[in-house]
């Protein structure tokens, strides 16, 4: 039989089955797989938000989206060229993301009566069967039948069996896409070396997949895609969580300081306790205390003692540590508070992105608060913007707020990861004796940058009075004082304030210096925006796009940038957040586009607002 092979530039391929049908660890290995071979990636993983919604139901499909790409890419696509549906529902809840012409992969046992039923199709109807899916090229494989059989030699239930079937798949597209099985077949030898029929059961129907591929007549064509045009380095696929964790070890080593990580586990951010826990090689101590409050107190007391004291969590996570919080700015000792933020209020979408939490950070504690916070942009961001967020905590001994978000932390992407010797400095200064002419410890006399000495407990006399009440100025005494209280808010203030003479300046990420269009974004509107800003400059527009970091404080020139542009579009996946902030603080009448659906915000979206700001639509 004689095959063809198809080069394509850019595909999109959506994993979608039942929560149980193994549709992350399915992308996950495929994504691992074209980071092997050197082509760009972005995924976007679509969790239930139950725990276990009732099987074959729309609420309980899981989604895993991936593009894959011999040019840059900075988002996970629009639409899918593929769809891999592995039951009615997953295809009822994913169809409208496929693109016209692409192609359909049904498990056609996820098809039938019980199942259409379940997915709320009406009686009789089958959507593989009437004719609804002309406009797409539909492979129908019964993969649950190919499993079982594959499998009829191994002395295992049939339900364990149906556990492989995503194995099959995968084969099936490692065959269609000319891919090797072998880091798969070693990721799960590494898995279930301890399970060995588990281990035979998944490689063989791996390898069935595979074979049916290359077997079967009707499949004349497979495709490749080249790897991708990048900067020379050694490369790995990285989500945002573990790049925060490494972030953390990264700084720790570098800093010399112990990493201690007080929590308490919350959708999206517990992968980052997980990550860190498996490293305790590196003198990191992980601690999963039994709420938030113990969560973040532990860490003020590891931060207090002489630690790098971190805590993670999410919305819900950041109201309960809000008084602890302020304890914090209170003492002015260094702390990481990591928000990986999720769409709310209350309990909301556990699984779902938004960027909502942007106020709370900046505002959302009883008095005057202020926080320096750092923001994410890409999963691989994750790396240098957590370390960036640890040496401020540091250096001008204040609690800092880094926030990630679901799409950022779950996602995706090639990192060029640094080495030690390149990353900048993190310099660490404990007070040990008393100075030249000071017969008493004063904790809160203050230097040049308004930061306070860090004073490690025990240390002869160097014995200080921490608390929440407010401290005389120098001497941390308890004060009532009126005029004290002013001071010391504004010297709160303006420390933080003055972060900004230690920050880069703000710069583009493309686009003329001036121009029509500045779209301003933070976290991770980023890939959205990068593309849309790209397709208008192609088409001839002065479009630019300037990316935040540091969202408190402001870069210094960053209001000069504004008063550049005749327009500002910030694109958030909130209700308007930080347009708030920015229309207060530099007066500019900046345009919103704000999706608030659980999803990222796409480039077509973004495409379409900016050619309606420049009067192209009406």
């Amino acid at each position: 039989m004689i095959r063809k092979e198809q080069v394509l530039q850019d595909v999109v391929i959506k994993f979608a089955g039942d929560s149980g049908d193994g549709m992350q660890l399915t992308g996950t290995q495929f994504t691992n797989n074209t980071a092997l071979l050197g082509i760009d990636l972005a995924t976007f993983p679509d969790f239930p938000a139950e725990i276990r919604a009732p099987q074959g139901t729309l609420p309980g499909v899981s989604g895993y989206q991936l593009r894959f790409s011999s040019d840059r890419v900075f988002t996970p696509g629009d639409e899918c060229d593929v769809l891999v549906a592995m039951n009615a529902a997953a295809l009822k809840a994913n169809l409208k993301a496929l693109k016209k012409g692409g192609k359909i992969i049904a498990n056609t046992d996820g098809f039938d009566t019980k199942n259409l039923r379940l997915a709320n199709y009406p009686d009789g109807i089958n959507p593989l069967e009437d004719g609804s899916l002309e406009n797409y090229e539909v492979i129908r494989m019964d993969v649950t039948k190919m499993t079982r059989e594959a499998l009829k030699e191994i002395t295992m239930g049939t339900k364990e069996k149906d556990r492989a079937k995503n194995m099959f798949v995968l084969g099936f597209l490692y065959w269609m896409y000319n891919r090797d099985m072998e880091n798969t077949i070693r990721f799960l030898t590494d898995k279930f070396h301890k399970k060995p029929e588990i281990l035979e059961s998944n490689v063989k129907a791996l390898r069935a997949g595979y074979n049916f591929g290359d077997t079967t007549e009707t499949f004349t064509t497979r495709y490749k895609v080249d790897k991708a045009r990048m900067e020379a380095g050694e490369y790995r696929s990285i989500m945002g969580n573990q790049a925060t964790a490494y972030g953390l070890i990264a700084a720790s080593r570098k800093s010399g300081l112990q990493l201690f990580l007080g929590t308490y586990p919350i959708t999206p951010a517990s992968d980052i306790l997980h990550e860190l826990s498996r490293y305790k090689n590196f003198g990191i101590k992980t601690f999963q205390a039994e709420d938030e409050i113990a969560g973040i107190t532990s860490a003020i007391g590891a931060a207090y003692g002489g630690s790098l004291g971190v805590t993670t969590t999410s919305g819900p996570g950041m109201a309960l540590k809000g008084e602890a919080m302020g304890l914090a700015v209170m003492l002015e000792i260094p702390l990481l508070i990591i928000d990986v933020q999720r769409g709310g209020p209350s309990t909301g979408l556990p699984t779902k992105t938004e960027q909502s939490d942007l106020l709370q950070a900046y505002y959302g504690r009883n008095g005057e608060c202020p926080m320096p916070i750092v923001s994410a942009s890409t999963p691989s961001d994750c790396f240098g913007a957590v370390y960036e967020a640890v040496r401020i905590a540091i250096q001008h001994m204040t609690p800092v707020i880094f926030l990630s978000d679901g799409y950022i932390a779950n996602g995706a992407e090639p990192w060029r990861f640094p080495k030690s010797d390149d990353l900048p400095p993190i310099t660490v200064k404990f007070k040990t004796e008393l100075g030249h002419g000071e017969d008493k410890f004063q904790p809160y006399l203050r230097d040049e940058k308004l930061v306070r000495p860090w004073a490690i407990p025990g240390v002869p006399g160097l014995e200080h009075r921490i608390g929440g009440l407010e401290k005389q100025n120098n001497t941390g005494n308890v004060s009532y004082d009126p005029e004290n209280h002013q001071l010391m808010v504004k010297i709160r203030q303006e420390k933080v304030d003055k972060v900004a003479d230690h920050i880069p300046e703000q710069t583009l990420d493309s686009g003329p210096e001036t121009g029509k269009i500045l779209v301003l974004g933070w976290g991770s509107t980023y890939g959205a925006i990068k593309s849309a800003v790209a397709e208008m400059q192609q088409q001839g527009y002065a479009v630019s796009h300037a990316h935040l970091r540091y969202v408190r404080p402001f870069p210094k020139n960053l209001g000069a940038i504004l008063k550049n542009f005749d327009q500002v579009l910030i694109p958030e996946i909130n209700n308007g957040q930080l347009i708030k902030i920015i229309r207060d603080q530099y007066f500019v009448d900046a345009k919103g586009y704000n999706k608030i659906m659980g999803v990222p915000i796409t480039k077509t979206e973004l495409v379409m607002k900016l050619q309606e700001m420049l009067g192209r639509v009406n």
